[in-house]
């Protein structure tokens, strides 16, 4: 094997197994945003078929989880995902 053709060898899986690692992770980013949106509408319903907004819960639920990635707007959209 020449240096060109070990060269272009990782560069060829580098590509490719970044692309695979970059679809597994938007598949597994969607399946937890529909998660929390499915764990906070539940908590809101708590058991009945409408919820009772306006008590702040993302924003506190937000101030508590302290994650990067789940701010109130993350959360809320995670909500709204879950919904349609």
């Amino acid at each position: 094997m020449n240096f060109e053709l070990l060269v272009n060898t990782i560069q060829q899986a580098h590509s490719t197994f970044q692309q695979s690692a970059l679809k597994s992770v938007n598949r597994y980013l969607t399946i937890r945003n529909w998660l929390i949106g499915f764990y906070i509408v539940e908590f809101e319903q708590k058991g009945e078929d409408r919820a009772k907004y306006g008590e702040k819960l993302l924003s506190e639920l937000a101030r508590s989880l302290n994650l990067k990635g789940l701010s109130e707007t993350n959360l809320k959209l995670s909500r709204q995902f879950y919904a349609i």
